[in-house]
């Protein structure tokens, strides 16, 4: 075959994968239909030259895009509100957490059972052993940077941090800013009562006392949901600083329903929790998600795979077990 036939063949070839954005076979196909016309007119072009030529070019072209700059062993992927971004190209950022060894975290520690402090001041968690799991998976070390919640975006951008994982709420203002992982926990705010509680539903809790927990999700719950809050009553709603009073209240029944956490519920309560109804009904639902920098795709890629991995062998959900006993991971 002449020189110049094959680069033209390479040239038009590649030409229509990239303007129209066709797959390479589909392209080999137009170039096969095109030599076949060229024949029809009187052009003399073997039929077999023409299938080896596009054969060569077809293995070129699905070799290539991996020989240009992706990232060998990540995949690339696309995923709306439940993390990335759409088209993602593969950066260092992982790559610059493995040479220096170490996985900086950013963490609210005053969330149990995610993130808090135990007795002993040592900072402990479900999400705290969920990271440390990260860290063997990866050889690196993990280093623990409490944060305040007002203060995520700018560490995270001044790269004080490279990650922020505890409790953080996947919301579509957040995305603008920070770049999500695929949700690995789900939080709702239940309403629990006492075992032998005639409540069974929402619309049921009208007149009755019900408690939330103030200065935590459960507060705005009942008040955001405006049908279940004109059932109730402004009254008729008692705000508690502390669960267990409000939990102790809720047994004597002077409260008939409470209004907390599930993860902080099935955390403090798990081996009672026969003792309690949780009704099918609830207020809102929460997707908790490892928040990183927008730039850092290649580090969120990595970590949603390293999650996956972790539940797949069963480490997550025995961490689950031993902070909620049961697993609750997504």
């Amino acid at each position: 075959m002449h020189p110049k036939t094959l680069h033209f063949g390479l040239f038009v070839l590649y030409s229509i994968h990239v303007a129209f954005n066709l797959p390479a076979v589909r392209a080999v196909r137009l170039i096969y239909d095109f030599a076949g016309a060229g024949r029809r007119n009187g052009v003399f072009i073997m039929k077999t030259v023409y299938l080896l030529l596009c054969l060569m070019l077809a293995v070129i072209l699905i070799i290539l895009p991996s020989a240009c700059g992706t990232k060998p062993g990540v995949a690339e992927v696309s995923r709306k509100s439940d993390g990335a971004v759409d088209n993602i190209n593969i950066d260092a950022s992982f790559d610059e957490i493995k040479e220096k060894g170490i996985l900086v975290i950013g963490f609210n520690t005053s969330i149990p059972p995610l993130s808090f402090k135990n007795e002993q001041n040592e900072i402990v968690g479900f999400d705290i052993d969920l990271a440390k799991e990260i860290g063997i998976l990866w050889g690196v070390d993990v280093e623990i940077t409490p944060i305040d919640s007002g203060d995520i975006t700018s560490a995270l951008n001044e790269k004080k941090i490279d990650l922020i994982w505890n409790g953080f709420t996947v919301m579509p203002e957040r995305e603008e800013e920070i770049l999500f992982s695929k949700p690995y926990l789900e939080n709702k705010q239940i309403i629990i009562t006492v075992a032998d509680s005639e409540i069974n539903k929402k619309e049921e809790l009208a007149g009755k006392l019900v408690g939330i927990h103030g200065d935590s999700p459960s507060e705005d719950s009942p008040t955001n949901d405006t049908e279940a809050y004109s059932i109730i009553g402004s009254d008729n709603i008692r705000n508690y600083e502390e669960i267990p009073t409000a939990i102790a209240d809720l047994n004597s029944k002077k409260i008939e329903a409470f209004v907390m956490d599930d993860v902080v519920f099935k955390y403090q309560f798990g081996e009672d929790e026969d003792k309690y109804k949780i009704l099918d009904e609830y207020f809102a639902v929460e997707i908790y998600a490892v928040g990183g920098r927008l730039t850092d795709k290649a580090l969120i890629v990595e970590l949603d795979s390293a999650l996956q991995q972790l539940k797949d062998d069963g480490i997550s959900g025995e961490i689950s077990q031993k902070w909620f006993n049961k697993v609750i991971v997504k």
